[in-house]
C-alpha cells in the first residue's frame, strides 16, 4: 500500500508495518494507525501517522543509552495489547530533536510499547522518578548508569 509519510514523501509500506494504537498516544488520542519504519540514520525509527501525514515521531530503543532502563508496566495495562510475555514487547522511547541544535532528548516516562505478534501498541507513564520526559541522550551515553544492563520490561 502507498501511504505519504512526513520524512519520506509517498512510499510504499507492507501491511505487516502498520501498527494500531487502540487509545492513540498521549496528545493524539483520535490517531490510531501508524507505521514503524527504518529511519535513514540507525539506531532510529520513526512512528508515522497513516491519518495525518504531519504526525510522525522518531523512536529510539531506550536500552541503547540507558541499560539500566526500566518499564514497569502493570500486567493489566500490558493485557490491553495482549502481552503476557516480555519477549512479545517492543519497547521505544519518543526523541525529541531540537530545530536550534541543542540536546536531542529521549522520553523515557512514556514510553511506547508495542506487541511484536499482533503489532498493537500503547504509550505508558511509568510513576518511577527516575524517569522523565527529557532525558539527554549524549549525556546519559556517558553516565555511570549507561555500562549496568538491566531487564528490558519489569511487570508488577
Amino acid at each position: 500500500m502507498k501511504v505519504a509519510t512526513k520524512a519520506y514523501g509517498l512510499i510504499d509500506v507492507d501491511e505487516r508495518q502498520k501498527i494500531v494504537f487502540p487509545e492513540g498516544l498521549f496528545g493524539f488520542e483520535t490517531l490510531h494507525d501508524y507505521l514503524l519504519l527504518d529511519a535513514e540514520r540507525q539506531p532510529f525509527y520513526w512512528l508515522q501517522s497513516m491519518e495525518v501525514e504531519e504526525v510522525a515521531f522518531v523512536l529510539l530503543n531506550p536500552f541503547l543509552f540507558r541499560p539500566d532502563y526500566e518499564v514497569n508496566i502493570s500486567n493489566e495495562e500490558l493485557a490491553e495489547i495482549d502481552i503476557d510475555l516480555p519477549e512479545k514487547a517492543l519497547i521505544f522511547s519518543i526523541v525529541t530533536i531540537p530545530a536550534d541544535g541543542s540536546s536531542m532528548t529521549a522520553n523515557l516516562q512514556g514510553p511506547i510499547v508495542i506487541n511484536r505478534e499482533n503489532r498493537t501498541g500503547k504509550q505508558a507513564v511509568l510513576a518511577d522518578n527516575r524517569w522523565k520526559t527529557k532525558h539527554d541522550i549524549m549525556a546519559e551515553l556517558s553516565s555511570p548508569e549507561s555500562s549496568s544492563p538491566s531487564e528490558p520490561l519489569g511487570t508488577n
